[in-house]
């Protein structure tokens, strides 16, 4: 009697073990000179296309001051400089509003920074440079306000929207009846123009994707 031999089943291959998950991506703390406990001092320009609204600024100024604080920086100052003349044309734009930004932090939140700017399709140039490092963040306590920091996303009219009627006079809320020098709109024009003349002799901030001035 012939026997039919059974095929035993065949073993099955072991099983692979989950791929770990990439660890997040950790923002960088800075050298080795650093001392715990202390900040570097930047200063951050960035550049917004002249027809940015008053909203956009504030949306823009919000997000930088929400990476600032979320890294555990300190904002020292804000300023709109206003809308300026390029020293050349960049992204089809003559004009930028310059925005001015003081404050602590590590290296790590500068870069987080400049991310989000390079995202932002308003933003046409931005540039960082190291002031100092090692600062004691309560030697430097902030004297940030709610109400300056809101004010940062006003824009005054220049000179050349004024002259061409495309924006209000400073003085144009001023009654009739007011003690003013008839004058005086005159004159503050042409300071106005002169120091934007001024202006063009320097070279504003052009940065860009240009690498943070003072860091190693």
């Amino acid at each position: 009697m012939t026997t039919t031999p059974v095929n035993e089943p065949a073993a099955r291959p072991a099983a692979t073990p989950p791929a770990a998950a990439a660890a997040p991506k950790q923002q960088r703390v800075g050298s080795s000179r650093d001392m715990a406990g202390r900040k570097r001092e930047y200063e951050t320009i960035y550049i917004l296309r002249p027809d940015s609204t008053s909203d956009v600024i504030a949306q823009v100024n919000q997000k930088v001051r929400g990476v600032i604080e979320a890294g555990g920086g300190t904002l020292m100052k804000i300023d709109n400089w206003g809308k300026r003349k390029l020293a050349y044309e960049v992204k089809k734009q003559l004009k930028g509003i310059y925005l001015y930004w003081h404050y602590l932090a590590t290296p790590g939140v500068v870069e987080e920074i400049e991310r989000n700017l390079r995202m932002l399709d308003n933003v046409i140039r931005y540039y960082t440079v190291k002031v100092d490092e090692n600062v004691d963040p309560n030697a430097k306590p902030s004297e940030m306000t709610d109400e300056a920091f809101a004010k940062a996303a006003e824009t005054a009219a220049d000179d050349e929207e004024i002259m061409t009627g495309q924006a209000r006079s400073p003085f144009s809320d001023l009654e009739e009846d007011d003690d003013i020098d008839p004058d005086a709109e005159e004159e503050a024009l042409r300071r106005a123009a002169l120091e934007a003349e001024a202006d063009k002799e320097t070279p504003p901030v052009e940065g860009g994707a240009a690498p943070t001035k003072g860091e190693e």
